[in-house]
């Protein structure tokens, strides 16, 4: 943890508006997506070549990218990387009812079919409930 906190702590000196890097300062998430999406396909190489060392550097970078996005947010005050967190950390103990709580499953099919009915009740109680089978898939 305390490695993370040390690049929370980096990328807010990076945003800083009085001593922080000027490239920095003036990124938008919508500018990041292409520095995302750049880290992500080196990963995507690098696990295809199982090159480890630099599946090691890639992770970071994506992570780096996922730091700074959130950083953004944070400072618009929409939401915290903590509050991001806690909302994925509680969406996959949900998910995951198999192990965390003592619903039984037999067969790989019989998770995967758990998971989407999970999924389906999420996206129904969020007013997201699927009509057609594009629903959900990213423009």
């Amino acid at each position: 943890m305390k490695e993370f906190i040390k690049l929370t702590k980096i990328m807010k000196r990076l945003r800083n508006p009085i001593n922080g890097c000027p490239w920095d300062r003036k990124q938008t998430p919508e500018t990041m997506l292409k520095c995302l999406q750049e880290e992500m396909y080196e990963l995507e190489e690098a696990i295809a070549k199982n090159d480890l060392d630099n599946c090691c550097e890639e992770l970071g970078d994506v992570l780096f990218q996922l730091v700074f996005i959130a950083r953004i947010f944070e400072e618009r005050k929409a939401f915290t990387f903590s509050e991001s967190i806690d909302r994925v950390a509680k969406k996959m103990i949900r998910r995951h009812p198999h192990v965390y709580d003592d619903k039984k499953i037999s067969s790989h099919e019989e998770l995967i079919s758990q998971w989407e009915a999970i999924k389906a009740e999420e996206n129904r109680e969020k007013g997201r409930e699927k009509k057609s089978a594009l629903d959900g898939v990213p423009k």
